[in-house]
């Protein structure tokens, strides 16, 4: 049999694949078993746990995001019909990131559910970044305190991304959730990989700490006096401060964030209405306490 023909025919080889001149080197899994995409499987059940310091992306957008981003890939897996669609981002790839192909019903059993954006990537966690440091690079910070909500978490990372300006980061505290979590991470549509962020404690040195920095710590139930926010002129340097839907943020936050001078500020709403979703509330804020 000549040898381009078998390759065709045999399982579980590379095949290269050219269109335009572009070369694309893939390799077929056709058994859910395959050792080679052990870090997509199961998915549903598993994805919670980071695995061995790993992150999975889902969807072109998100896919796409990182293999443009500083984060390391270490893996693609695509369904067959999507492969083309997604030539352009591939093609670059080096010889060392596999791309691994699937028909739709070896994806669904892999990762243990319908796959019907037809793509995922697996990256590497990169080491955790200091809070101090992020905070000196940035002009604008948002300040999250015990968001478990992975579509919060995503949803703010987008806000940010949108509304915050070239040198907007993220701090989270211990509690919040995962921003690489393959759900917060696709509700970002990637833009989780492209703003920097960091965990930190957020006890009274770390606020007295941004303030020495020059940031105003603006809040949105930190005292009971609230100052519309369109009443509060745009800083130099802005911290957002939010906290967890219902909650808030906690009475510890509350009185160290006032001790280091922060502000309160409220969104004047129709009446009836108590409140904004946290990243609506984030949008609205930051579109008036963020200089263009």
């Amino acid at each position: 049999m000549p040898r381009c023909l078998d390759a065709f025919l045999a399982p579980n080889v590379a095949v290269p694949s050219a269109v335009a001149g572009q070369s694309l080197h893939t390799v077929k899994i056709e058994d859910l078993a395959d050792p080679r995409v052990a870090d997509y499987a199961n998915l549903k059940d598993a994805d919670l746990a980071r695995r061995g310091g790993l992150f999975i992306a889902e969807g072109p957008l998100v896919v796409r995001t990182l293999l443009r981003s500083s984060y390391t890939t270490r893996s693609v897996l695509v369904h067959d019909g999507k492969l083309e669609s997604l030539r352009d981002a591939l093609s670059d790839l080096p010889a060392s990131i596999p791309v691994y192909t699937a028909t739709q019903p070896v994806l669904d059993a892999i990762t243990g559910f319908h796959l019907h954006r037809g793509v995922l990537a697996c990256g590497q966690v990169p080491a955790a970044r200091d809070a101090t440091d992020l905070a000196r690079s940035c002009r604008v910070l948002v300040v999250l305190e015990n968001l478990t909500n992975h579509d919060n978490v995503g949803g703010l990372f987008r806000v940010a991304a949108a509304l915050g300006g070239d040198r907007c980061g993220i701090i989270l505290s211990p509690a919040c959730g995962d921003p690489l979590y393959r759900k917060a991470l696709r509700v970002s549509i990637g833009h989780a990989l492209r703003v920097p962020y960091a965990r930190a404690e957020l006890d009274g040195a770390f606020w007295t700490g941004l303030a020495s920095l020059g940031f105003t710590l603006v809040a949105t139930d930190a005292a009971q006096s609230h100052i519309p926010v369109h009443h509060i002129a745009p800083p130099d340097r802005l911290a957002l401060v939010l906290g967890s839907e219902g909650p808030g943020l906690t009475p510890q936050t509350t009185r160290a964030l006032l001790a280091a001078g922060g502000l309160n500020a409220r969104i004047p709403l129709t009446p009836g209405v108590d409140s904004l979703n946290v990243v609506v509330a984030a949008g609205v804020i930051l579109s008036h306490l963020v200089r263009p």
